[in-house]
């Protein structure tokens, strides 16, 4: 039977992981996963309910009422589908990004999410990325790439965004959500936000959408190449 290839791309919020992570595996010919938006629909979900976002026990006891799913357009865009409803774009917003770091954090729900993560990659080729994919995830991912930039740099990309989707925000405003979800993916007891050992770190902070690319692109292919 054939061993699928994992790649496992990891780093803070608005880091562009998401972006690069879907044009990556399109050129590579990868599925991509985008496992943030996996947190970020339970986060919607719990939101929705006025629920305590920090209380694992009332968090947990939501989770059997959420179906969440990933399907691919005729493009091959992920979208997210919350109990059927496409929840793709709601789920992008400042308040459900924070709503998802503090999901995330609870031991309920990284279990929740944890085996729909890791039967996609024994089923397919994937390019997955997130927080903790590469040292919680997928360990035994072949490519473990770190990727990040500079705070303001990544509120920046994300305030664009975010304008060009039609949502009115203010700059400081995504600053600071950028800041505090930095503190607390870092700082949380579960799965902390950190590079893997053996992953290669990529600081995109002076580069642009097409030289990212290559670097990661090139990346992969060395290391894949390599046997690693």
């Amino acid at each position: 039977m054939k061993k699928h290839i994992a790649i496992a791309i990891d780093g803070p919020s608005g880091a562009g992981k998401s972006t690069l992570a879907r044009m990556a595996a399109k050129k590579l010919g990868f599925i991509y996963v985008d496992t943030g938006a996996l947190y970020r629909t339970v986060g919607l979900y719990a939101l929705r309910q006025g629920a305590d976002l920090k209380d694992a026990g009332a968090i947990g006891a939501l989770l059997p009422d959420i179906r969440v799913e990933m399907r691919y357009d005729s493009a091959g865009t992920q979208r997210m589908l919350l109990n059927g409803e496409d929840v793709s774009e709601l789920i992008r917003t400042p308040e459900v990004s924070m709503a998802a770091s503090n999901v995330s954090a609870l031991p309920p729900v990284r279990a929740f999410l944890l085996d729909t993560q890791r039967r996609m990659a024994e089923q397919h080729d994937v390019i997955m990325d997130g927080r903790d994919i590469g040292t919680v995830v997928l360990p035994e991912a072949q490519v473990k790439i770190f990727l990040t930039a500079s705070a303001k740099e990544r509120a920046i990309r994300r305030w664009r965004e975010l304008r060009e989707k039609g949502i009115d925000t203010d700059l400081e405003a995504v600053l600071r959500d950028i800041e505090q979800r930095d503190r607390n993916d870092s700082s949380r007891d579960i799965a902390p936000l950190r590079p893997a050992d053996d992953a290669v770190m990529c600081d995109t902070t002076e580069l642009d959408l097409d030289a990212s690319l290559e670097l990661i692109v090139d990346i992969v292919k060395q290391r894949i190449a390599d046997g690693r």
